[in-house]
């Protein structure tokens, strides 16, 4: 179905939603076996940042493989340098990155104490401006046991500065996790339905930084300043399931 699908989508060339008239621009539908594509996704390596556990590895399959159709990134409980936990951080940094359109997944995610998946984006200028000025979109976040999902935006408007808000979602079921992106505003979706909207026009509050390219990250945290450590009901290995990325462009006049 879903090769179908894709097929169709790039036949037509386009799909109408929400009054847009969407272009297929780049995709990875996760159907070739093995470690995730190298033309499309870098990964981060390391200790990376939020007094996080885990020790994020490159090109490891025991954290990240493509199989039967989905990207797995797989947390784990193991020694591992100077961690206890390792997992996976995949990004188009420096391969791809894209100012406006529809940046959509569809992904099953998993729960416990500790883990943090996330669906994200920031700006392609971070190596010189830093965080948060190069801007961040988070597209999908989740933390510990909750039935919610979380949508973000951060800026700096003198100081480190966000908007976002929440849905209630299953997250063990797979979902479409989605923006919509232009020069008027940042829309935040859950299986199409909007849950929250930031304005960005004319660079209102100083979102200028959001008007520029951000690339896209796809990771499992463990532990951080957000969900805190995992405990004695955190089960490992635990994965996040990736079905497909999907990145669209306005092409109505």
């Amino acid at each position: 179905m879903k090769k179908l699908l894709i097929l169709l989508l790039l036949f037509s060339g386009c799909t109408k939603d929400n009054a847009q008239t969407w272009k297929l621009v780049w995709s990875d539908e996760f159907e070739n076996p093995g470690l995730p594509d190298a033309t499309k996704w870098g990964n981060e390596v390391g200790l990376i940042r939020n007094n996080e556990l885990q020790y994020y590895t490159s090109r490891r399959l025991e954290n990240s493989v493509v199989d039967k159709g989905n990207l797995l990134i797989i947390g784990r409980k193991e020694s591992f340098e100077s961690a206890n936990y390792t997992s996976a951080s995949l990004t188009t940094d420096g391969k791809n990155s894209w100012t406006y359109g529809k940046v959509e997944a569809r992904i099953k995610l998993p729960k416990g104490q500790g883990l943090w998946p996330a669906f994200w984006m920031l700006g392609q200028n971070i190596h010189q401006v830093g965080w948060p000025e190069c801007g961040e979109i988070d597209i999908m976040e989740h933390i510990n046991n909750e039935d919610l999902l979380h949508g973000t935006l951060h800026w700096y408007n003198e100081k480190h500065v966000s908007s976002g808000g929440t849905t209630p979602c299953d997250v063990t079921q797979y979902h479409n996790y989605s923006i919509e992106w232009d020069k008027e505003a940042v829309k935040l979706f859950l299986d199409g339905k909007k849950y929250w909207e930031v304005n960005i026009k004319d660079n209102i509050n100083s979102t200028e930084e959001l008007h520029k390219a951000h690339y896209i990250i796809l990771n499992m945290a463990i532990g951080g300043d957000w969900p805190k450590n995992p405990d004695a009901t955190s089960m490992f290995p635990d994965t996040m399931y990736v079905d497909y990325v999907r990145v669209y462009q306005n092409i109505a006049k």
